[in-house]
């Protein structure tokens, strides 16, 4: 435990995209009502196994549950008593900051302290046309935003003037949140220049590792610190997280036949939308499941040796993992959730002191 922050050393999670995809195995589509119930009671069943943070992602499309993070976490906040709750992530491009600002404060009063905010570019585009956005914006969209989000978590009265929204005069940004800040976070995923505006804004810098060898990743840790402290920020107020897809079963093999056809079915659907033929065949899906590359997929020691491998890569201190992917039964998620609370969370901790 950090004793200045009241902190665990190293924080252990779950977060949610809230994705509606048929089961492989049965050809059955949940409804969005029953995939927030499930998130949910997902939620409950983290805070009570004692893991440190629940995120919850933002969509605009039929195929996903979750529009609005802060909406469904008010829900989290009201049946849970001591995990953090995030967006994961904010598409802060195409959300004004001052509605963005003050959702995530009355969260933070209604949770006595536990909001935070994720911000992402988004890796879907939706969201730019439904909200009247032009894509051609999207940089200066996610840098004017960023710059403004972090003024009026500083400022009760904020004076501002930019491009893209009506100027601030004196406005009066309320409420409050019960923490001094919100702690803010930028997911960076495969571009450096994501990775040096968080450590230019002092932001913590969420790494969505989904595929490839480990080994590419450490550039955007070393660009992110080196940013952070060229700005002037403490280096030891620059967070690292890292964020994954993942699977838990006792056997490590069991694990990968069982998550397989959804994680396969999941990538076959995504790619269809974007106009792609893909296929994964049960090899590959080995492959990327292996200690050097990218997905949290086995057995606890499995899971557990991947996590304190990349923190001595990394020296990150927070670890969430995405465990309800491509249609799963939620009675495997929760199993899920249960092997990471109880024997990957201790473990972890244990080893890293």
């Amino acid at each position: 435990m950090n004793s200045l922050t009241g902190k665990p050393a190293f924080e252990i999670g779950v977060y949610t995209l809230g994705d509606i995809v048929k089961d492989p195995h049965t050809g059955k589509t949940v409804s969005a009502g029953q995939r927030l119930n499930e998130i949910l009671e997902a939620a409950k069943l983290a805070d009570h196994l004692g893991l440190d943070v629940f995120g919850v992602g933002e969509h605009h499309r039929l195929d996903y549950a979750v529009s609005s993070p802060p909406v469904v976490l008010a829900a989290v906040a009201q049946a849970t008593e001591r995990i953090r709750l995030t967006s994961t992530t904010t598409v802060l491009s195409t959300v004004d900051p001052v509605r963005l600002f003050e959702d995530f404060a009355t969260l933070d009063l209604l949770s006595n302290g536990r909001a935070e905010v994720m911000a992402g570019r988004g890796a879907f585009i939706e969201s730019f046309p439904l909200f009247g956005f032009d894509t051609a914006d999207y940089d200066a969209l996610f840098e004017e935003n960023s710059q403004l989000f972090r003024l009026l978590n500083e400022n009760e009265v904020v004076d501002w003037s930019g491009r893209f929204r009506a100027p601030l005069r004196k406005a009066e940004i309320a409420p409050r949140p019960a923490q001094p800040e919100i702690p803010f976070w930028i997911g960076v995923g495969g571009t450096p220049e994501s990775a040096i505006r968080a450590g230019r804004l002092g932001a913590g810098m969420a790494l969505a590792i989904l595929g490839g060898p480990l080994g590419r990743f450490k550039p955007f840790l070393d660009l992110y610190r080196q940013a952070g402290e060229e700005a002037g920020h403490d280096p030891d107020s620059l967070r690292v997280g890292v964020t994954g897809h993942g699977f838990l079963a006792e056997d490590g093999e069991a694990a990968r036949d069982i998550f397989y056809p959804y994680y396969s079915g999941y990538w076959a659907e995504v790619n269809r939308q974007r106009g792609m033929a893909f296929r994964m065949s049960r090899e590959d899906f080995g492959e990327i499941t292996g200690p050097d590359n990218a997905l949290f997929v086995g057995s606890p020691e499995e899971v557990t040796e991947k996590i304190l491998r990349q923190h001595e890569l990394f020296g990150h201190t927070r670890f969430l993992a995405q465990l309800d992917i491509g249609g799963q039964p939620f009675e495997q998620v929760a199993r899920s959730i249960e092997l990471l609370a109880t024997e990957v969370a201790p473990a972890v901790r244990k080893a890293i002191g």
